[in-house]
């Protein structure tokens, strides 16, 4: 495998820009023919983004999280799966600092960096159909687990199974080698067509006792649940960067390409009141959704900074502050990608535009975390001052 330069930290966001533009010219022709990410992943290990979050003593480009949502919101811009893929990617190169020992958030970051290791998980703790029992000092896994997003092309994979008398699941990390593990090649829903997001089969996989994660060093401390928060967050990146797709893609098509309703009175699409009204609506749910995003984002990196030292009321009011931007960048994203085809015409239904593929991606991805439990969180903790309960998801 080849091993990149350090990427210098001034450099990612002209390489995040370049890299998206470059997906962006064959996103459409990617999206048709779904399988794995292999070309995409490739050219993520060429740019040098992979160990963007990865502190700089172990050899990584030590961005915040503020930047690296940045960087995921340009790659999702041009391929929602792409973006989904980057941005679960850098959750998990943090795996070992917030739920893992000290020597596993050593070893990952530096590994990660070194190596220039792509992750890729499938947690799905819904999913209890993986099972995990001991055998001497390691274990044994048995079973099925679904939504394995991007573990075929991850380096290190990530996965959660039950253990009897155990009440919470077991996440082990594994490398890409691992003997008895499986891809089903199930995969294919009608968004996020380039995630291989499908099932994993292990027959009797060895785990060694350190593959285990954690314990961490406050297991019982907010900021051993808070990653949880990050890839919440991250998730609303991902929506905002395919709904920013969405919207300059239907602008540059309506300039060039749709004509004015007939019974407008004009003779430019770009002047039809109609249009010229929803692009304003467009408009000013995405500059909401996106400063709501970035202001969570600035509480979040500053919770980040205080590690074990975060409470969990901190803990709490981060989680409703990311519940309120991801809510958002839900509802508008939605909003948006669907009611683009009325400001575009007809024509641009055409399968060679592939505009279809921003709500595809979108709606598939956001069935994960339903809305309307954001919106009642919230609506607890401004009436009952309530936080919400930890979970996968808040």
């Amino acid at each position: 495998m080849a091993v990149i330069e350090q990427i210098e930290v001034k450099d990612y966001n002209a390489i995040a820009d370049s890299l998206s533009q470059e997906l962006a010219q064959s996103a459409v022709a990617r999206d048709l023919r779904a399988g794995t990410p292999d070309e995409e992943i490739e050219r993520l290990r060429q740019t040098g983004l992979l160990p963007l979050v990865v502190p700089q003593e172990y050899g990584g480009a030590g961005a915040t999280w503020v930047e690296a949502f940045k960087v995921i919101l340009k790659l999702s811009k041009a391929d929602g799966s792409i973006g989904q893929l980057y941005g679960n990617h850098l959750n998990l190169t943090a795996l070992g600092q917030v739920s893992g020992t000290p020597a596993q958030a050593e070893r990952y970051y530096r590994e990660t960096a070194e190596k220039n290791l792509f992750w890729g998980n499938a947690i799905n703790t819904r999913d209890t159909r993986l099972k995990i029992a001991p055998e001497g000092n390691d274990f044994r896994v048995n079973g099925i687990k679904s939504f394995g997003t991007g573990v075929i092309e991850a380096d290190y994979r990530v996965f959660s199974a039950v253990q009897e008398g155990v009440e919470l699941p077991i996440i082990f990390v594994i490398p890409k080698d691992r003997e008895g593990l499986v891809y089903n090649d199930d995969w294919d829903n009608i968004g996020q067509r380039r995630t291989a997001s499908g099932s994993f089969t292990f027959n009797n996989v060895l785990v060694a006792e350190d593959e285990i994660l954690g314990p961490p060093p406050n297991p019982d401390g907010a900021f051993a649940t808070f990653l949880g928060i990050v890839a919440q967050l991250t998730k609303t990146y991902v929506y905002l960067g395919i709904t920013k797709g969405a919207f300059k893609a239907a602008k540059e098509y309506t300039k060039t390409q749709t004509r004015p309703w007939i019974g407008s009175g004009v003779d430019s699409a770009t002047k039809d009141p109609y249009i010229v009204h929803t692009y304003g609506e467009f408009w000013i749910q995405l500059k909401a959704a996106i400063a709501l995003a970035d202001t969570a984002a600035l509480k979040l990196q500053a919770a980040w900074k205080k590690g074990d030292a975060l409470t969990h009321q901190e803990r709490g009011e981060i989680a409703i502050a990311v519940s309120a931007a991801k809510a958002l960048a839900t509802k508008s994203g939605l909003d948006i990608t669907t009611r683009i085809f009325e400001v575009m015409g007809t024509r641009s239904t055409a399968t060679k535009y592939g505009f279809d593929r921003y709500w595809r991606d979108l709606r598939t991805f956001t069935l994960h975390d339903p809305v309307d439990y954001k919106l009642r969180d919230i609506g607890n903790w401004l009436l009952n001052h309530e936080l919400p309960t930890v979970t996968q998801y808040s």
